[in-house]
């Protein structure tokens, strides 16, 4: 048969068909349809359950804000928070503390030598009461000069390595204005160990540290330990103490402490102590979280720490559901002035940035905890005979005692939040020093458990 044009097949071709049982079919989709129910209700409820998860998570995070100027006692409240919630995570970040260990002491060397070579240089033409009184009680110790010049000429390696170390432990990381130092960012342990991507595998026997940092760490702890009787002679000697004592060397809060361990700390297997840490100065820049687990009423609570380092103002907008603000006010700083604005006291400027924080809106809600902290070296000072009203005139003629002056200060903090506080709530004051371990956590346990039940009664959590 012919084939028509167009056509592939004759229309005579049997032509097969596939017959379907319509109730198979309808059987089969019910079945799709049920398992697609099963799988979607699933996936619904496993979702819900993370969402649950999650709330619950959230809920029990209790964020909380560490306030106040530079040098105030934020990083050293952080590492006793850390002491007594995680102290493994500190124990294992010792060996990366023992560059800085290095670099306050080389940091407080260089301090003295530039401070004796300036008022030694300077003694016979400076006319003022204070220079003629310093001259006059170092007049008994005779020429110093040749003295000094040797003990210079010792310790020139040493001083010499404070820049390099400095900028090893800083990553790179600078600040406007020139100041030189060390200056570190949230997270600068990894910038000194081997786990971040730029860096090399650790060499054996370093703790941990990064090649570059290592190297600069070894070269420093051989450098000291070779200099470490003249380091010790230059902290001891006479004239360097009547210089302290008329305050015309002022060196870090920190540099005593190590200068008085320089034995312990020169040593070749030396390792930072519990004290060393927590008395260690390090500048952080920007702002660092911390985190810790803690346990109240058979309950775990995920406590978000964040210590604010030299940021003022900027991160407010980050930390409106901030469960709890701690300031710290160094009411040992009252002879002290800003290193960025040398008109301004150090005390006047927590109390203005103390003021902004009672009155910010966007703050209200936070639990507020005041810290007045370093009553240790207030102490010291008055002790000293260091008088308030030279520096703060208001004091006026109240008594130069720990009693008066710590309760001068309170008043004044506590008369801020009574004008400024918009939202009314109460302030708990705390008199601290942040090196004294024992009475610290005593103050954190207690005031941990206050800002706990504080965010469970807000947040309704059983």
């Amino acid at each position: 048969m012919t084939k028509r044009p167009g056509h592939a097949h004759s229309t005579s071709e049997p032509i097969l068909m596939q017959t379907f049982d319509a109730s198979g079919i309808d059987k089969e989709y019910q079945f799709y349809d049920e398992e697609a129910a099963r799988v979607s209700q699933k996936i619904d409820e496993e979702l819900k359950r993370d969402w649950v998860r999650r709330k619950d998570a959230q809920r029990r995070q209790v964020k909380v804000m560490l306030l106040g100027q530079a040098e105030s006692g934020k990083s050293t409240l952080q590492k006793q928070f850390q002491l007594y919630y995680a102290h493994h995570a500190l124990d294992h970040e010792r060996p990366l503390w023992r560059p800085v260990v290095y670099f306050n002491i080389l940091k407080a060397v260089r301090m003295i030598l530039d401070e004796l070579d300036h008022e030694l240089n300077n003694l016979s033409i400076d006319d003022s009461v204070e220079g003629q009184a310093v001259a006059h009680s170092l007049a008994p110790l005779g020429d110093l000069s040749e003295e000094f010049s040797r003990l210079r000429t010792k310790l020139v390696p040493l001083v010499a390595m404070e820049d390099s170390l400095a900028s090893e432990l800083s990553g790179g990381v600078a600040v406007t204005g020139g100041r030189t130092g060390v200056y570190v960012r949230a997270g600068w342990q990894a910038l000194v160990t081997p786990l971040s991507p730029n860096r090399s595998r650790a060499l054996p026997g370093t703790g941990g540290l990064s090649p570059a940092v290592a190297q600069v760490t070894g070269l420093a702890s051989r450098t000291l330990i070779a200099v470490q009787n003249e380091v010790d002679e230059l902290w001891k000697h006479p004239a360097v103490r009547i210089l302290l004592n008329n305050r015309r060397i002022r060196l870090d809060e920190s540099a005593p402490f190590f200068l008085d361990s320089i034995k312990r700390v020169a040593q070749p297997d030396y390792l930072p102590s519990t004290a060393d840490l927590l008395n260690v100065r390090l500048q952080t820049l920007g702002v660092a979280e911390h985190s810790f687990d803690i346990e109240l009423c058979g309950s775990r609570y995920n406590w978000l720490m964040y210590d604010v380092g030299g940021a003022r103002h900027a991160w407010v907008p980050y930390f409106d559901d901030a469960t709890a603000i701690i300031f710290l006010a160094p009411i040992s700083a009252f002879d002290q002035y800003l290193e960025e604005d040398p008109r301004t006291n150090r005390v006047d400027d927590s109390l203005q940035l103390f003021t902004a924080i009672c009155s910010n809106k966007l703050l209200k809600n936070s639990h507020l905890v005041l810290m007045l902290n370093k009553t240790d070296l207030l102490r010291k000072k008055l002790e000293a005979g260091v008088k308030v009203r030279k520096y703060i005139t208001s004091y006026g003629d109240r008594p130069n005692t720990y009693a008066d002056v710590s309760e001068y200060f309170r008043a004044h903090f506590i008369q801020v939040h009574r004008r400024h506080d918009i939202s009314r709530r109460a302030l708990y004051v705390h008199f601290t020093s942040m090196l004294d371990i024992r009475a610290t956590q005593d103050i954190i346990v207690n005031v941990g458990e206050a800002i706990i039940r504080s965010h469970i009664a807000k947040t309704g959590l059983a």
